[in-house]
């Protein structure tokens, strides 16, 4: 598969439209089956983390008051990723705050996400639940450190892609995975798989 980016942010809440903000972000280059470089940063939106998230995360409003400005470290991380595709666990809610971030310095999106959670839902329809931690233990991956930290999460993440791509290529015979047939994959429905996977094996 071509190299794409794996992120992950962490935020003070769910909803960059409710005045939601990054605090964190990291970026995990996947290239030929491995990590192949990686970015990661606090950054600091000049807005109070909730006391609650401050306990999810430990990112204290301490650490992103000394951290570098929102802008800045979306000016980098935007350059790092360049137009490489971008997958995300639970990919809505990173798009949204990629988005909102990136609007702010006058960037915009240029590719779409792929989202390693809709495609566990269809590879592997027999995880307890397809939360990412629940799969990391699911599917025996290595834990990469705290969850709800932006590096660890997109490390595993990334680790939970491989595993996917193996899935596809062990179990289901697809030759070659592409990022355009994990879109397919994860717009599919149950109904829809099996001719997707057909059509990727050239049947």
């Amino acid at each position: 598969m071509e190299a794409v980016a794996v992120i992950d942010f962490e935020t003070t809440g769910l909803s960059p439209a409710q005045g939601d903000r990054a605090t964190e972000i990291a970026a995990v280059i996947v290239e030929d089956g491995r990590v192949v470089d990686r970015y990661q940063s606090l950054m600091n939106a000049g807005v109070r983390i909730p006391a609650y998230i401050e306990a999810l995360t430990g990112i204290t409003n301490a650490m992103v008051r000394s951290a570098p400005l929102a802008g800045e470290v979306m000016r980098d991380v935007s350059d790092f990723v360049g137009d490489m595709p971008i997958v995300a666990h639970n990919a809505s809610f990173d798009a949204k705050f990629w988005d909102a971030e990136l609007g702010r310095i006058q960037r915009n999106r240029k590719q779409d996400f792929v989202c390693s959670l809709l495609l566990s839902r269809r590879l592997l329809p027999l995880a307890p639940s397809h939360k990412l931690g629940v799969l990391v233990e699911y599917a025996n991956l290595p834990v990469a450190g705290r969850y709800h930290r932006a590096l660890a999460d997109a490390e595993m993440a990334a680790s939970l892609l491989l595993r996917l791509e193996d899935e596809l290529r062990l179990r289901h015979q697809v030759p070659r995975v592409s990022v355009e047939l994990l879109r397919q994959i994860q717009r599919a429905s149950k109904a829809q798989l099996p001719r997707c996977l057909a059509a990727a094996r050239g049947c």
